[in-house]
């Protein structure tokens, strides 16, 4: 059995190819600027969103793992039903459980879940909530300043392990049983970002200050970071909402995988080197 992953350079797919090849699994990576992967993986350059760059990727493909795709799903997924791929495990987002139509993350995920449940091609929906490595970017002030400034720092959010999320995929594309279900994943825990900032302070041992942005501050940092209008006010619409209330956690990764997910204690200790 041959397993495509694609996005295969990024933190969760990385790690998905990583499982997969130490499981003795045969591996082809796709990624358009491919960088070194596992010298066992068969590593290829391609546009998923260009049917004609697909042939060769495709060919002896059973079961895909697939990163959202913003554009070009279609013309990918009839490649791959065309090929005789059997199996698309999708990294979605726990947002495509919201259907407001004002929540353009959650339409956009939406779209490639609607996409792929049509192809034909058996499917596994993943729907992370944030990823624990999104704080990598507060890596650069941490490191140049000794703090960061934070859209609503005392907003909460349930951040998840990439290796959670690559350890379900896994158990997703070669166990059976996972078909046709979609998986709700969160860390174990809701934090503010500000107890972030001091789980991070206390993995690399050193104290580290935290500056809360609100208001007409907050859109800024966030107009400046995302450059998307609708995507800053989806944005402030869940910081707002989880200013009063814990986010929501969820036990998916636990069911799954027969133990408790990762905490941010822990990813800290896995990423201190990155905040160094």
């Amino acid at each position: 059995m041959t397993v495509l992953v694609t996005g295969a350079t990024g933190n969760v797919g990385r790690a998905v190819v990583e499982l997969l090849v130490g499981q003795g699994v045969s591996v082809r990576a796709v990624s358009r600027n491919p960088r070194s992967l596992p010298g066992e993986v068969d590593v290829r350059s391609a546009d998923l969103t260009d049917p004609a760059s697909l042939g060769d990727v495709l060919a002896g493909v059973e079961k895909v793992y697939l990163y959202t795709l913003r554009s070009g799903v279609d013309s990918f997924l009839a490649a791959a039903r065309a090929a005789g791929v059997r199996q698309v495990v999708l990294l979605s987002a726990l947002a495509a459980g919201d259907d407001d139509p004002d929540n353009a993350i959650a339409q956009m995920h939406l779209r490639v879940e609607r996409a792929v449940a049509s192809s034909g091609i058996s499917w596994t929906f993943l729907r992370p909530g944030p990823f624990a490595a999104n704080t990598l970017h507060w890596a650069t002030s941490i490191k140049d300043s000794g703090g960061v400034r934070i859209p609503y720092a005392q907003a909460q959010n349930a951040s998840i392990h990439e290796l959670d999320i690559a350890e379900v995929s896994v158990a997703a594309l070669l166990e059976d049983g996972h078909a046709g279900a979609t998986y709700v994943l969160t860390g174990p825990e809701s934090l503010t970002q500000e107890r972030h900032v001091s789980l991070i302070s206390e993995a690399i041992g050193k104290s580290l200050w935290v500056e809360d942005l609100t208001g007409d501050d907050a859109r800024a940092a966030l107009t400046e970071a995302f450059r998307s209008p609708e995507l800053v006010d989806t944005r402030i619409r869940y910081y707002e909402q989880t200013l009063s209330r814990p986010d929501f956690v969820s036990d998916t990764t636990e069911k799954v995988l027969g133990r408790p997910g990762r905490t941010f204690a822990q990813w800290a200790q896995d990423h201190r080197a990155d905040f160094r």
